[in-house]
């Protein structure tokens, strides 16, 4: 959807929101503004957990502009349209938001726990192709790998055809361990890595903070 790709990296300042001319109604916050000279208008809501849902309504009919979100639709029309409601997106994401490295929440926070113990943020070798957001961390000597946060699709991991994406930590492990990890759920073999020596783990909150810093430390030193 429209509104996740442009949001996924980014967290709501509320007084931001405010301010833009958000107004809180019971846990949501919400906006409306007219588009193409008033032919239409937006409505955007907010959740208090930061997800956020978007239409397009017919100013005459009152009726939603399905199309905006129907990707088979790709007339010169509703294109614009799509260009005029993903302008006022965007602008709203660049005054109401700050930056995140990762789209999870726990991604994000693994990541400040793995600077504060070893004093590494990661790198993004990728930012020319598809794999822009993969995030690396480096031992600082010898820069080899110990841990890459990816965002993929969950049929990569189960391979069920799911198209819906989620944060992974790729680690290495002592080949001894993988049966016994696997059984652990929300441990996957690793993606696109050695499956006796790499796991996945998805960073859905499946696992908390403490158990996955622990195979995260593991992975340091093995590498």
């Amino acid at each position: 959807m429209i509104e996740r790709r442009i949001f996924e990296r980014k967290r709501f300042i509320v007084e931001q929101l405010l301010q833009y001319g958000f107004n809180k109604k019971e846990n949501k916050y919400l906006y409306e503004t007219d588009l193409m000279d008033g032919a239409f208008y937006a409505v955007i809501v907010i959740s208090e957990e930061g997800h956020v849902e978007g239409k397009v309504v017919d100013a005459i009919s009152e009726e939603e502009y399905a199309q905006l979100h129907m990707e088979d639709f790709n007339g010169a029309y509703v294109g614009q349209i799509r260009k005029e409601y993903e302008k006022l997106l965007r602008e709203v994401a660049d005054i109401c938001c700050t930056n995140v490295l990762f789209v999870s929440n726990q991604a994000n926070r693994l990541s400040k726990l793995i600077l504060k113990k070893y004093d590494i943020y990661p790198d993004f070798p990728w930012r020319q192709s598809q794999y822009k957001d993969y995030g690396v961390f480096r031992h600082k000597d010898s820069e080899k790998w110990f841990a890459v946060i990816m965002n993929i699709k969950w049929d990569l991991l189960l391979k069920n055809k799911d198209e819906d994406k989620v944060d992974v930590i790729n680690l290495k492990i002592n080949a001894q361990d993988s049966e016994l990890l696997m059984v652990t759920k929300g441990i996957y073999h690793g993606y696109h890595m050695n499956h006796r020596n790499w796991i996945s783990v998805v960073l859905n909150d499946t696992l908390d903070d403490n158990e996955i810093m622990k195979l995260i430390e593991n992975s340091f030193s093995l590498t």
